[in-house]
């Protein structure tokens, strides 16, 4: 019996160092609500990644919710608006609607997207804030405690005031969201397909500059990696809809 407790002691003291040894921290996520309205954050994660906040959830002005992710996870957060969603969280939004309350897949188009791709080994997390398919809300996003570059990437800027008529998306009669061009006119040269598939045939147009110009760290079209695409090792993340500056 006291060769069996023995052993017993010797494996859970083993089991313990090795747990000890091997535990990751996860990235946490803050989502914060600075708009004077709700907002219905949506998530999606990739490659069969866990499912963070549900899918999707209600954020009421001034609150927030963290959200951890474990190492690899990539994905997307953004802000749906206008919802109304019963008991058993069936119903519409107004932008970014994805169904329900908790999004299975992407938002609706126009929407203003942060993704995300975490390192698994504690190298370098890649993040950006993207108009490619349009703008909603305002967002942005601060790392915390990480390492290496870190930038802040955000579109501060209220694009729908700014929005020209044919790109606009009118609810109740005020803008609620700005179309991208290729959401418009789906043409190769606003969506980069076709002969303009590649970064060297597809350039920036009128209605990326635009957009560029209002929001410089943020993508405006599908090749602005260089003046988008952030990264910072070790970070947590702070995504705040309707932020007012960086």
């Amino acid at each position: 019996m006291a060769i069996r407790r023995t052993v017993s002691f010797q494996f859970f003291l083993l089991l313990s160092i090795f747990l000890l040894g091997t535990t990751v921290s996860a990235t946490v996520f803050t989502l914060q609500n600075r708009c004077s309205y709700t907002i219905w954050p949506g998530t999606l994660s990739g490659n069969g990644g866990a499912v963070l906040g549900d899918g999707g959830f209600e954020l009421q002005p001034g609150a927030s919710r963290e959200l951890p992710a474990p190492p690899g996870w990539s994905g997307r957060f953004w802000a749906r608006t206008g919802c109304n969603f019963d008991a058993s969280g069936n119903g519409k939004c107004t932008t970014g609607d994805c169904g329900s309350l908790k999004c299975t897949g992407g938002g609706v188009p126009p929407v203003t997207l942060v993704e995300f791709t975490l390192s698994s080994n504690n190298d370098k997390d890649f993040y950006d804030v993207s108009l490619v398919d349009g703008y909603n809300v305002g967002m942005g996003v601060r790392p915390s405690g990480g390492t290496g570059d870190c930038q802040y990437a955000g579109c501060v800027a209220n694009l729908n005031d700014n929005c020209p008529p044919e790109l606009q998306v009118i609810n109740s009669g005020s803008v609620v969201a700005c179309k991208s061009a290729c959401a418009a006119f789906n043409t190769p040269e606003y969506c980069c397909t076709g002969s303009h598939s590649t970064p060297q045939t597809c350039s920036p147009t009128q209605y990326s500059e635009i957009f560029k110009k209002a929001c410089p760290t943020a993508y405006s079209y599908a090749y602005d990696d260089a003046s988008s695409t952030r990264t910072c090792t070790g970070s947590d993340y702070l995504i705040t809809f309707c932020a007012t500056g960086s």
